[in-house]
Formats: C-alpha cells, structure tokens, sequence
C-alpha cells in the first residue's frame, strides 16, 4: 500500500506538531526575578542601622582632612614651574637665572646655555634641568646662588664646577646646572621593551 502526498504532509505536520507540544510542555518555565527575602528580625536591622550611622558621622572628619591635605598641597605647588612645554620650562630657568644675574653689580653674563631635558621626580613631578657658563667674581657667585635659593620656584643647583678664569680681575668661570620641579605631564613617556 502506497502513502498518497496528501498523507505524507498531514503525517509531517502531526510530528512536528508532537515534537513542539513535548517541547512546550517539559521546557522549564521562565524563573521569575528573585526578590531577597525580608529581614527575620528587627535586632539585625538595627545593628545595620547603627553601623551606617557610625560611618556617617565620620564623613564630614574625612571631607574636612581632604580639604586641609587640598589646601596644603596647593600651597606647596606654588613652586612648581608651570609650561606647556619641557623647552618652555628650560627657557624659564634660563630667564630666571637671566634676571638674577641682572640684578648684580657688575651684571653677571651668562655666556652660555645648554638644555638637559625632563625627568621624572618620584611619582607626581618632574625635574626640568638646564646649564649655564658664566664669568663672575666669587662674591657675584655666591649672591646669585643666595637669590637662587630664596626664589618662590622649586629650583635648586644640582652640579656646579668652578674654574680660574682671570687672575688679575679675580674671575672664576662656572659651569652651573640648576633643575627645577615641573609637573608630571611634561615628562617624556618611556617607551619600554616588550616582554615574551
């Protein structure tokens, strides 16, 4: 006996019919969302109460640290050399020096100049270098490095060399390298060396 076409369909949509029923009745139902269960006693919450209370009331102790530790910290920056650029921040050095040596009498002439570039300087700044030659006596060296030193700026001397320049005008030649605190972003990223 031969299964006419008409058959056929009908027994292909009484399984796929059978098989989306079964489907449908053993597919786990959809979970609904789970809601944490209430508290079983009062005495839990309120020790939890307490607990929040006790971390509130140390807040604005901690908002009153951060704004003395802000204030503190923005007074000490007042130092730092502040330019977009690590040249920008050399040629400052440089002027300042310029203007320190100007205020002498004889004026002391920065006979040259050279830039070292930034480095870091721990892990919030940088330290912008630069070096100069000058011609001066002792007590014109001495002067600067006292007007040097009480500059606003963060600057200090980090080398100095001192040579005989003219012993008849009692002149030393100095090769001096003062460095100054920047702020992090002018300092160079390294590029490090990747590791297998």
């Amino acid at each position: 006996m031969s299964i006419q076409p008409r058959d056929r369909r009908a027994i292909a949509f009484l399984a796929v019919s059978v098989i989306l029923g079964l489907v449908y009745r053993f597919w786990p139902a959809a979970s609904a969302p789970s809601v944490p269960a209430p508290m079983d006693s009062v005495a839990f919450a309120e020790k939890r109460l307490a607990r929040l209370r006790e971390i509130a009331a140390t807040v604005p102790a901690k908002e009153e640290i951060l704004r003395n530790v802000s204030t503190e910290l923005a007074a000490r920056e007042k130092g730092l050399i502040v330019a977009d650029t690590a040249a920008q921040a050399q040629a400052q050095l440089i002027q300042m020096l310029r203007r320190l040596g100007a205020a002498e009498t004889p004026p002391v002439e920065i006979r040259a100049t050279e830039g070292f570039g930034i480095r870091p300087l721990g892990d919030s700044y940088g330290e912008a270098s630069v070096a100069v030659q000058i011609e001066c006596h002792i007590e014109q060296l001495v002067n600067l490095l006292a007007a040097l030193a009480s500059q606003p700026e963060l600057i200090s001397p980090s080398d100095m060399r001192i040579t005989s320049a003219n012993a008849k005008d009692k002149t030393i030649g100095v090769h001096l390298n003062i460095s100054g605190v920047v702020p992090r972003k002018l300092v160079p990223e390294k590029r490090g060396v990747t590791a297998f």
